[in-house]
This record gives C-alpha cells, structure tokens and sequence, in this order.
C-alpha cells in the first residue's frame, strides 16, 4: 500500500478504522456494525487482506475516529486554508504531497520522535505486500457515436473522428479517464465530476473541419481550446488576417492546417511560428511550419512564445523575419571554393580578321 509520499511497504496488520465511506458501504444494517458493502470494495480489500472495521456513524461513534479527525483538521488549518489557487487538480495533488512528505518531520506535542521516526519503526511489522497489482479503475465498452463521443457515467468524451461507430475500452479512475482501442491508448481525459458535462478535445475534430470549415467558427470544441489556453490570441489574429487575405473558407482551412502541425511539433513552437508570420504577413500553413522549425533547431526555441500569447500588439518587441525556402536552403550550402569560370578564350571571335587582295579577287 502506498501514501502519496512514498509507499508504506507492507499491509497493515489487525484491522483498519473505516468512517462507513459511501465507496465502500452501501448500507448500514441497524444499530450494529454490520455492512453491506460495495462489490469494488469488497475486491480491493480481499487482494490486500484488509480487515475493515467500521465506526458507529453519527455522535456515538465519534470518540472511535476522534485523532483522524485532528489530524485531517489541523492538515486543513495549515496547508488549505486559504484555500490554494491551482491550475489543475495534478498540481493540487503535487503540492500535496510535498505537505505531506514535510509533515514527516513534524513533533506531536511532547514526543522525542518525529512523526517519520515512529513510521520507520513500526514499517517492519507491516504485513508483506501482495505479487500481483489491483486495478483500481472501472472498465467500460462505449461506441462511439457520431459526434466523435463516448458517453461515460452521465458525460461525453471525445476521440479522433476516425473512430466513429467503434466500440473503444475506456478505463476510468478517480481523476483521469483512459481510452483504448485494444491495448493501444488513443486519449486521456481529466474526469468530469457531476453528469451531463462534455469534455472536447479540438484536435479530435480536425479532418472533419478541414472539410467542413463553416463549422469551426461555432464548434464546441473551438470554444473548450480557448477556455483552456490551447487557442490563444496569437491564433485569432492570424486567423483573421488569412480569412481577409483568402476568404474565410480558405482561410479556416489555412488555421486548420497549421493546428494540425501540433501534431508534430510543440505547441509553444507552433504559437511563436504563427507570431512571426503574422507579423510580416506571410499567410500559409508552409510559413508557420517553416519558422517553427527555425526555432526548433535553436538553443532556446521557446523564447518567443510568451511574448507572442500576450497577443501580437503591433510595435511591441523585437520585428519577426522570415526567409524564404530557397533563401534558407542557399545559406546551408557548402562553400564553393571552385575560381569563377573565365571567357578569354572567346576574345579571339571578338578581333576582325583581315582579307588581302588577293583574296577578294579570287572570291
């Protein structure tokens, strides 16, 4: 068994307070200890041989769980309160950890030890950890239906449109779901709490749009991008400029093009690639594709990017080039050492020649 510092190493032995966890319990029976429990539970704690023990619920059970209680509350006092601006909920669970990892070294009240060292000591006792792993996610067989969805416990997902019709494997977990085709994965989602949700992955939708670029400008996914950073203003001011340039039809296609390049390249690379095009109004997929990998192959390929996020305003930092292919591929030739080619031989086609007397007579 493992905490989110480190594993434990072994299973502990006896049994394991439980606070009647909706996962684990479906029903209390009466005014006893006795459980009906969730059939996932059951599983999880036959493979690790634990054996529960279940508190009273409510008031009179309360002195049976009162230093867990303590201990989570002064965890909140000190580390959630206020509560933490994050991003994510991985870099809230990454900074949790390091809490958690700093708590080792923490005294209760008077004792000599620390809270690691008293660990250290009972690790030993533990319970030997079982050979095999358990899976702690739940399987499902969705078919995707023809929004390029899958629909999981209330909420869509989406997949790369060549999967529509398919039953793909889905593997949910606490926070992340995992889809399959077979044993190969074809995406991961963070898992949507509540029902009735969708979580829309742009790129999923890609092939579809560039045959049908009307439908980009409204689509969902287009919305989702931009409220998760993936579609930035660098985006929509080249998008403007090559609908103006091209039409919108051609130009869309144009941005699809280029977001397609993500694919294979960083995205803070496609971002500072669209930046330096848009600033000398080179309007292609070829141009952006071309500066990305001019900073690819640099020491520092992502300096320009942030500059390009905050949203291409005219005059601000350095002017952007960008070099034509045939100009690139001239300047990486070898140098020709080779003496420039000479004409003097064809000087003499150049002096009239003479005619005598003679020679006109006989002519």
């Amino acid at each position: 068994m493992c905490t989110p510092s480190g594993c434990w190493g072994g299973v502990p032995r006896g049994h394991i307070r439980y606070d009647n966890l909706r996962a684990a319990v479906e029903r209390v029976l009466g005014l006893t200890r006795g459980r009906v429990e969730a059939d996932r539970w059951t599983a999880f704690r036959s493979h690790w041989g634990i054996e529960p023990f279940y508190c009273r619920p409510g008031i009179e059970g309360a002195h049976e769980k009162g230093g867990v209680e303590g201990q989570i509350g002064y965890f909140r006092r000190n580390h959630l309160v206020p509560v933490p601006e994050v991003s994510s909920l991985a870099e809230l669970n990454a900074m949790v950890d390091a809490w958690d990892l700093a708590d080792e070294g923490r005294r209760l009240r008077s004792r000599t030890r620390t809270v690691g060292e008293y660990f250290a000591a009972e690790q030993p006792l533990l319970k030997p950890l079982p050979t095999e792993p358990f899976e702690t996610g739940r399987w499902f067989t969705p078919r995707v239906d023809r929004f390029a969805q899958v629909s999981v416990r209330g909420n869509a997902y989406s997949v790369p449109v060549r999967f529509i019709g398919r039953q793909l494997r889905v593997l949910m977990h606490a926070n992340d779901l995992i889809v399959f085709d077979g044993r190969t994965e074809v995406t991961r989602h963070e898992r949507l709490g509540g029902r009735g949700g969708s979580c829309l992955v742009l790129d999923h939708y890609l092939e579809a749009l560039l045959r049908k670029p009307g439908a980009f400008p409204g689509s969902t996914p287009l919305e989702q991008a931009r409220s998760a950073g993936r579609f930035t203003p660098v985006h929509d001011k080249w998008w403007a400029a090559a609908k103006a340039a091209h039409g919108d039809a051609a130009g869309t296609r144009a941005l699809i093009e280029v977001l397609l390049l993500a694919r294979h390249m960083d995205h803070e690379q496609v971002v500072a690639g669209l930046a330096a095009a848009y600033r000398v109004g080179a309007l292609t997929a070829d141009a952006v594709a071309l500066e990305a990998r001019k900073l690819a192959e640099t020491d520092d390929p992502l300096t320009p990017a942030p500059a390009a996020r905050e949203g291409l305003h005219d005059g601000d930092g350095p002017a952007a080039s960008v070099t034509s292919l045939s100009d690139w591929r001239l300047a990486h030739l070898p140098p020709d050492n080779r003496p420039l080619p000479s004409v003097a031989h064809y000087d003499q086609l150049l002096t009239p020649r003479g005619r005598t007397a003679g020679d006109k007579e006989g002519s």
